[in-house]
């Protein structure tokens, strides 16, 4: 039997703000296009053209340049949050792996900005 210490306790709402999510047969059909978005986060789009958004556990420096990944789901072939990405002979973590409700938000041009 548990102890208590008479303090009342709230029971905490666990209502992940994220869920995880997964790519099923990521190793050969499952993805359909991905970007980059600066040198810790990209986004995969899955057959079915639903977007997921990958967050790296260290950053990548050749993320923005890159014009191809390689994704290591393991013997499962899931693309996860227990995924790696390869980028230039480098192999990154996952860090996380949800679901978002759209496309990527697109860059700007930089030449648009320039106002002379």
């Amino acid at each position: 039997m548990a102890q208590t210490d008479g303090a009342k306790t709230e029971p905490v709402a666990s209502v992940p703000a994220e869920q995880e999510a997964k790519i099923p047969f990521a190793n050969t059909t499952g993805v359909r296009d991905w970007r980059a978005d600066g040198d810790s986060t990209i986004y995969f789009q899955d057959n079915r053209r639903q977007w997921y958004k990958a967050t790296l556990f260290s950053p990548a420096p050749d993320l923005s340049f890159a014009t191809a990944v390689g994704i290591d789901t393991g013997p499962m072939g899931t693309l996860d949050r227990f995924s790696k990405i390869r980028i230039r002979g480098e192999s990154y973590a996952l860090q996380s792996f949800v679901k978002v409700d759209g496309p990527p938000p697109k860059k700007t041009d930089k030449k648009e900005k320039k106002s002379d």
